[in-house]
C-alpha cells in the first residue's frame, strides 16, 4: 500500500545499518511511514509485494545491484517513483541510473534537508502530493490528472510516469519557448552542470512522450532544430 494510516510508505533499501536506520528516523519523523531492507533481491521482492509511494534505492547493494534492482521494478511497476542513493558522483554512474529507470538522485554524503526536499519533489512529481499549480491542466488537446498520473484526450487516455509528467508541467510553464536540452536535464535530470554532459537520454525520454501522446502524426511537442524543443498548445 501506498499510504499508511495518513502516511506515506516509503522503502530504503541501503545495506549500511546506520544510515539505513538514520534515514528510516528522519523520514518517520517527517510524518512518512518507512519500511528498511539491507540488500537488493529483498529490496526487489518488498517493492513488489507491497506497493509504496517512494522507494529510495542505494546504488551499492549486497545480491543484486541498486541499478538492477532499479530496473526489474522500473519494468514491473513504470510509475513507481524512485531515488537513487549513490556515493559515486560521477556522471557515467548518475545517467546510468537515469537510464535503467530512476527519477532523481542525491549523492552521499547528503543533508538531511536537501534529502528531504528531493523525496518531497518526486512525490509531488508523482502525484503523492498536492501539486503547487493545481491538480489537473491542459497539455494542448490533452487533459493532464496529475494525482492519477493519466493524460486523457477525447480518443484515449494513456498512463504517464513521474519524470513524463514532471517534463510536460516544464513545457506548460514554458509555453510557446524554446525549452533546451540543458534545461531539461538541470530541472528534470538534476543535472547542477549539464552543459559539460554529452547524452541522448533527453532525445530517447522525448522520443518516448511523444508516441504516447501522438494523435495521428501531431503532437504538442515540436523539435526546434539545434536548439531544443517547444510546446505549442494550438495542436491539435
Amino acid at each position: 500500500m501506498t499510504q499508511v494510516a495518513d502516511r506515506l510508505a516509503v522503502l530504503v533499501v541501503e545495506d549500511e545499518d546506520a544510515i539505513r536506520r538514520g534515514l528510516c528516523d528522519v523520514l518517520s519523523y517527517h510524518g512518512y511511514a518507512p519500511t528498511g531492507v539491507d540488500n537488493g533481491p529483498d529490496g526487489l521482492r518488498e517493492a513488489l509485494t507491497n506497493r509504496f509511494a517512494l522507494v529510495i534505492l542505494d546504488l551499492m547493494l549486497p545480491g543484486l545491484s541498486g541499478l538492477d534492482v532499479c530496473e526489474q521494478l522500473r519494468g514491473a511497476l513504470p510509475r513507481q517513483a524512485i531515488l537513487l542513493l549513490t556515493a559515486r558522483g560521477s556522471e557515467d554512474d548518475i545517467l546510468a541510473g537515469f537510464e535503467r529507470g530512476a527519477d532523481d538522485y542525491v549523492t552521499k554524503p547528503f543533508s538531511i534537508s536537501e534529502l528531504l526536499a528531493r523525496v518531497g519533489a518526486l512525490l509531488r512529481r508523482s502525484g503523492h502530493a498536492p501539486r503547487p499549480d493545481g491538480e489537473t491542466f491542459a497539455f494542448g488537446p490533452w487533459r493532464i490528472d496529475a494525482s492519477s498520473l493519466r493524460a486523457s484526450c477525447p480518443e484515449r487516455s494513456v498512463d504517464l510516469s513521474p519524470r513524463e509528467l514532471a517534463i510536460v508541467a516544464l513545457f506548460v510553464r514554458e509555453e510557446s519557448r524554446i525549452v533546451s536540452r540543458r534545461m531539461l536535464l538541470q530541472e528534470i535530470w538534476g543535472f547542477a552542470n549539464p552543459e559539460r554532459i554529452e547524452t541522448r537520454t533527453v532525445d530517447m525520454q522525448i522520443a518516448k512522450l511523444r508516441k504516447k501522446i501522438d494523435r495521428g502524426g501531431a503532437s504538442p511537442i515540436e523539435t526546434v532544430r539545434g536548439a531544443g524543443y517547444r510546446f505549442v498548445s494550438d495542436t491539435v
